[in-house]
């Protein structure tokens, strides 16, 4: 029996000494969308995070929602994991769950998942959330009674409580929300844990993705306070962010969106010509109409953002109860920048009703004009190599392992995030996993940064969805839009990309564009389109 116990104590005073692990993914949401980044949304419980840890200026998803999660999961660029052209099923790779569980952590999931497969079958004891994405916040289901039929796009939704699969989900609470209800069950799960494990939560809100749905009192925080328009929104934004030193030096804050560069909006033209003019470029403030309107719309996703912050605020409450904050780490990024898109419906798809956003019968984008805000100060959107669809604000704070940090600018990306986290529990990395080879790490552990003993050292991250591809090298970026030539940027003084370089400096463009092609080969981008692009 005293050998028994003494082995009991020995297990959890290791299990102590390794940290719980919170990753917290927001999706859709740009690089100044937090006050640590520029905001003026309230987000005083993120901003308390990285003022007692680090953030990160130079932190990296890919251009798009479901091959960021499947980095951040397994460490690898997406093509590698199975999930490079479309949200399917993993192989050839093993999720940070599977890995840390093996490792006695308990594994936990609320969110979007974004996969074929259900969290439950890849290494997550517990799950409750939506499989696909862009689902209805209030009811991702049926009409139910007494209320008007939820707003849709697309659908049904696949949804499902553990191994529980529901298409579609209706939620039998009129208060469902879907960031409330899915820290509801993280909640869960932290008060019925009854041993000494660590654990590794991951809660992956689904907003502020579209549709523009929002509690009526976090709405009215915002009512009014963006009459001054997009342009007065972006420089206050710059100006905070230059004055926080958020990068190593100033630089000119990108211009709005626009057909200059190659990339003009596209759309529904009935929407397109209410902010943009004939060639796709975005109109000054002063230029539209309708102005109300546009408040509205950004007034609902800060409302959606903000109440993401409280819901972090509640899982930092309960942390606190439970005595585990300070051994915790809590990270916190979106999954890629700010989204362009326009998608406005009503009660059916298909039906541009003039339902104001906000409400459960309402299915609306905030546009490209709120975007560009967004993302400030970078160029381009989600769904881009650009800056403003892979750069991420990203938080790390552990109060015990981490002290304050600042403002860190080594360039990082999503898939630092699993290596990391098996560093600091002690986990191995298999070399295969259910009777097929595991590809090594991509990703590069960030323990010693955020200890404050050594800068990351990488040599190059490469970028690929839809023919959408980059490749940074030290400062040098290359990018290219599908079937466009290379853009070549000096990140070090140009991070807004708006000064090609590619025609003086050919011999760099030939010798990036190489190497880019032999990273496409090696992680599996289609070959065909990699060989008849490589020479653009």
């Amino acid at each position: 029996m005293k050998t028994i116990l003494f082995l009991m104590l020995i297990a959890a005073a290791a299990a102590a000494d390794r940290p719980n692990i919170i990753i917290i993914l927001a999706d859709d949401m740009g690089y100044s969308d937090i006050g640590c980044y520029g905001s003026e949304i309230r987000t005083p419980n993120l901003d308390s995070l990285a003022a007692r840890g680090a953030r990160f200026s130079q932190f990296y998803t890919t251009p798009k929602c479901y091959p960021s999660r499947a980095s951040l999961l397994t460490g690898l660029y997406p093509h590698q994991a199975g999930m490079g052209s479309s949200p399917l099923t993993f192989t050839h790779c093993v999720t940070i769950a599977e890995v840390l569980r093996a490792a006695d952590y308990h594994t936990w999931m609320v969110g979007k998942w974004h996969g074929e497969d259900l969290p439950v079958n890849r290494g997550f004891e517990r799950y409750f959330g939506l499989n696909d994405g862009a689902a209805n916040h209030f009811n991702p289901g049926r009409q139910r009674p007494g209320e008007p039929p939820p707003a849709f796009e697309r659908g049904p939704h696949k949804w499902a409580i553990d191994g529980r699969v529901f298409i579609p989900y209706t939620p039998d609470d009129p208060k469902f929300y879907s960031t409330d209800t899915y820290t509801d069950y993280a909640l869960r799960y932290l008060s019925e844990q009854k041993d000494a494990k660590p654990f590794l939560l991951y809660v992956a809100y689904t907003a502020p993705h579209y549709p523009l749905q929002a509690w009526p009192e976090d709405i009215a925080k915002y009512r009014g306070k963006y009459m001054m328009g997009w342009d007065q929104v972006r420089l206050a934004r710059h100006d905070r962010q230059t004055s926080m030193k958020l990068f190593t030096r100033p630089f000119p804050l990108a211009p709005r969106g626009n057909s200059a560069f190659g990339f003009p909006l596209r759309g529904p033209g009935p929407w397109l010509s209410r902010f943009a003019d004939a060639e796709g470029s975005i109109l000054p403030w002063d230029d539209v109409t309708e102005h109300d309107d546009w408040d509205l719309k950004i007034s609902v996703y800060a409302a959606m953002v903000d109440r993401v912050d409280q819901n972090i605020g509640r899982l930092l409450v309960k942390l606190r109860e439970l005595k585990k904050e300070e051994n915790t780490l809590i990270i916190f990024l979106s999954d890629n920048g700010a989204c362009a898109g326009i998608h406005h419906h009503g009660t059916r798809s298909g039906d541009a009703s003039l339902t104001g956003p906000g409400p459960m019968e309402s299915f609306h984008t905030y546009d490209a004009p709120w975007a560009d805000a967004s993302n400030t100060p970078f160029y381009g959107y989600k769904d881009t190599c650009y800056e403003g669809g892979i750069a991420t604000p990203a938080v790390f704070c552990w109060p015990r392992g981490i002290r304050p940090q600042g403002i860190k600018h080594d360039v990082c990306h999503v898939m630092d995030i699993m290596p990391t986290c098996l560093e600091l529990a002690g986990a191995q990395y298999p070399k295969t996993f259910r009777e097929q080879s595991v590809h090594p790490f991509e990703g590069t552990s960030l323990v010693a940064i955020l200890q404050g003993q050594r800068p990351v050292v990488r040599d190059t991250i490469f970028w690929e969805y839809h023919k959408d591809r980059a490749v940074r090298q030290g400062n040098w970026k290359l990018v290219s839009l599908p079937d466009k030539p290379w853009e070549l940027y000096d990140l070090g003084t140009d991070r807004a990309e708006q000064h090609n370089l590619a025609h003086t400096r050919p011999e760099l463009v030939r010798d990036l564009s190489t190497r880019w092609a032999t990273w496409a080969r090696r992680v599996g981008v289609e070959l065909n389109w990699v060989k008849k692009t490589n020479a653009k």
